[in-house]
Order: C-alpha cells, then structure tokens, then sequence
C-alpha cells in the first residue's frame, strides 16, 4: 500500500513541477502546481506517520449460577486454599490450576435441585 501511495504522490509531485515549469506567468498554473506538490507532500508525510496502537483490554466475567465464595474454595488434591490467580477461562471452562500441588482441573458445580 505504501508503494502505490508513493507512486502517487511521486505523479502529482511531477505534474506540480510541469505546472510550474510551464506557466508563462499564468497565475491560475502556479496556483495548480502548488496545490499539487503541496498534496504530494501531504501524501507523503501521511503514509510515513504511523498510527498508535490501540489497547484492547478484555474482561472476562464468571457468572457460576450456584452460591460460590473464592474465598472459601480449596484445591480438591490437596485442600490448599486457591487464590484468584490460580483460577482462569479456557475456552468457556473454568480452570483451576492449583499454585502448591500443581493440579490442573476443571471446575464442576452440582446442580441446585
């Protein structure tokens, strides 16, 4: 894309310059030659600024439907207590991998009936 965008502006320079160089005192081709390396130049300056890039934050939000507190919930191998960090989304599931034993498993609510 940045070539094509410097192919035009190197154009719209040359035409400038032509406009300029064939005026004969004819003020409207000034005029025309100027705006034309003035938008070649513009162009220019355009394709070698980069934009910013932009920050996507996500926010992933559990919605567990039965009455969990984090802070009661301990690791079903070795009943160590799970912070918020050991706990993430894979693929819709929720995960725990547990930061003392280093077990890895999904978690299972029983239903409420």
């Amino acid at each position: 894309m940045k070539i094509v965008a410097y192919f035009i502006a190197g154009l719209l320079g040359f035409l400038g310059l032509v406009f300029l160089a064939g005026s004969q005192g004819v003020a409207l081709r000034l005029i025309v030659g100027g705006v034309l390396l003035l938008a070649a130049g513009a162009l220019i300056y355009l394709t070698r600024v980069q934009p910013r890039p932009t920050q996507v934050t996500t926010v992933q939000k559990i919605d567990l439907s039965g009455d969990v507190n984090l802070e009661e919930m301990r690791c079903r191998s070795c009943n160590a207590p799970l912070s918020k960090d050991d706990i993430t989304v894979e693929a819709g599931a929720i995960m725990v991998s547990c930061s003392h034993c280093g077990a890895t498993y999904q978690v299972e609510e029983a239903p409420k009936w």
